[in-house]
């Protein structure tokens, strides 16, 4: 993608993850360099390394867990078949991360791609919340049983990756109209 950018002199925004990181700094800027611990990171990893040599005026935009509105996001589907017992398994309450809402991510994808702006953006959102804390909010937003939700560590488990990660935007929204909302305000309930 990034050659055929660069052929067509076309504009290349690169979407990469968190999963770069290896958690072990905990708050990561714009400057961090990826110290990824699972394949899927070193993968992203990576592309991002190439997409910078390929393509120098390419942006990378890093993001974390993407939330949106309806219930389809993975994060959302999961919370849903928790509640509803269609499937077994817990939220942990270790794994902290920096969820962004959908419509903010895209917002602020677009804006990107359409500035003379190059290399890593961190387009996250403003609150660090556990996955337990997050399928609570999603949860209390979309009226399921939160106790339904059980809550377990994922350093008990020893399932591999990150623990508490957080990606910090501040660089990013400084230059962005798109306000990059937390977790806790673009999952609140609005009562009629």
């Amino acid at each position: 993608m990034a050659t055929a950018a660069v052929a067509a002199r076309a504009r290349l925004v690169h979407v990469s993850s968190d999963a770069v990181f290896s958690g072990e700094a905990v708050h990561y800027d714009e400057t961090a360099g990826p110290d990824p611990t699972t394949p899927y990171g070193a993968a992203k990893g990576a592309a991002e390394v190439a997409v910078a040599a390929l393509d120098p005026a390419a942006v990378i935009a890093r993001t974390s867990l993407i939330v949106g509105d309806d219930g389809h996001s993975q994060h959302e589907s999961l919370v849903h078949d928790l509640a509803a017992g269609r499937r077994a398994g817990c939220l942990f309450t270790d794994d902290v991360r920096c969820p962004v809402h959908l419509g903010d991510l895209a917002s602020a994808l677009l804006e990107l791609a359409v500035t003379t702006r190059a290399g890593t953006h961190h387009v996250a959102g403003a609150d660090a919340v556990s996955r337990h804390e997050l399928g609570l909010l999603i949860a209390h937003r979309d009226g399921l049983d939160p106790t339904a939700l059980r809550a377990g560590s994922r350093k008990a488990m020893r399932i591999p990756g990150p623990l508490d990660l957080r990606l910090d935007s501040r660089r990013t929204q400084d230059v962005l109209r798109t306000r990059l909302r937390g977790a806790k305000e673009f999952l609140r309930r609005i009562t009629p």
